[in-house]
């Protein structure tokens, strides 16, 4: 029912492209893949998505639990159906919201105690937990849950975390029973080279059918990330797929692909679209610079969004100036295609044998300012 093929890789970097068969359609790699916490890509529609060439998109665990909660769920008959979306789905064990939450909650080798940031009831997170929500949520692929740290926590609470990301995925495997469901393994140790060289081999032990990659987008710098997935390259299976989780800015994507990433998602295309940052084939560009009040030209003359294709950055502007809903949804829509369409690209230059100029371009045209970013939020989930 799964299978992973790899149809090319670029002799002169780690960049592969492949196939992984689901029940729900076979995914080409390198992908990205957008977003949906609560069951919706912010702003965006199931027909929409179909519209950029979505081809999988991923669930939250942790919010899908608490809203609408498995038993509307179940009703439902699944995420697909809920939601209907006949595509592939990933699921998140819940496992990020051990970080992202850590005030609400106290972790031990048993699981993460925790109270909703809804109505602060009391919850129990868990391997078993993170199995039985996703196997009811029925995604095609699953998550162990797992122990995410900052990168700044130090080496002791690294090992920690890692032994305690190995021992939940020993159980996540044991609680899995879902056989149209993979369940993939996530490699833990934050920025320390052996650690996760350690945490993949623990984890190859037990032969999951593809693994993540957790713990980086979490605040380390660029050169850490691209350290460590160069450690992990030669180490990880090469004929399973391999998932950079939370990774979604343009150049960590196009460097990933060459360090052996087969997978991507992040929120940075849908948060950063509602806050009026838009990905262009140029760079990032601030929509609400005064600059574009008065240029009635395309956001991005190469990009074929229904964006592009239609409205000016005048409009565009004008649109978020004035808060109107419809900038959110048109900035998210050409940010999402944008990202997706730089994975497509990135496999069509692996199967022509050009992955390397394919990344010169890129380095050359996408023109990076922290100007985008003056007036937008922070990129944490």
């Amino acid at each position: 029912m799964f299978e992973f093929k790899l149809m090319a890789e670029c002799s002169q970097t780690g960049a592969r492209a492949g196939e992984f068969t689901t029940p729900h359609g076979v995914i080409k790699t390198p992908v990205f893949m957008p977003v949906g916490t609560l069951a919706s890509v912010k702003a965006m529609s199931s027909r929409e998505l179909e519209e950029i060439e979505t081809q999988i998109i991923l669930g939250n665990t942790y919010h899908l639990y608490l809203r609408p909660g498995m038993k509307v769920m179940a009703e439902a008959g699944g995420l697909h159906s809920f939601m209907n979306w006949n595509k592939p789905i990933l699921t998140d064990s819940g496992g990020f919201q051990v970080f992202s939450l850590a005030k609400l909650g106290k972790v031990t080798d048993e699981g993460v105690g925790c109270r909703s940031h809804i109505d602060g009831s009391p919850h129990m997170m868990s391997p078993e937990w993170a199995m039985e929500v996703q196997q009811t949520l029925g995604s095609d692929i699953a998550m162990c849950f797992d122990q995410c740290i900052s990168h700044t926590a130090g080496r002791e609470k690294a090992i920690n975390a890692l032994e305690r990301t190995t021992l939940w995925a020993h159980r996540s495997k044991n609680a899995h029973n879902r056989p149209d469901q993979a369940l993939f393994g996530i490699v833990q140790g934050s920025i320390f080279n052996d650690l996760r060289v350690r945490s993949a081999l623990e984890l190859m032990e037990l032969d999951f059918p593809g693994y993540g990659i957790g713990g980086l987008s979490v605040g380390e710098s660029h050169e850490d990330m691209y350290r460590v997935l160069d450690v992990l390259n030669p180490v990880m299976p090469k004929h399973k797929p391999r998932y950079l989780m939370g990774v979604g800015y343009p150049p960590n994507i196009v460097e990933g692909i060459a360090r052996g990433i087969d997978m991507f998602d992040c929120v940075l295309p849908t948060r950063n679209g509602r806050n009026g940052t838009l990905f262009t084939s140029s760079g990032r560009m601030n929509i609400k610079s005064q600059r574009y009040e008065h240029d009635f030209s395309p956001v991005d003359p190469e990009c074929d969004c229904y964006l592009c294709r239609n409205f000016t950055r005048a409009y565009l502007r004008h649109l978020y100036k004035c808060g109107e809903i419809l900038s959110s949804r048109l900035c998210t829509q050409h940010n999402l295609r944008f990202t997706v369409h730089l994975a497509e690209r990135a496999r069509e230059a692996i199967l022509a044998g050009k992955y390397r100029e394919f990344i010169s371009r890129f380095s050359e045209t996408f023109k990076d300012s922290n100007e985008a970013f003056k007036d937008g939020p922070a990129d944490e989930q």
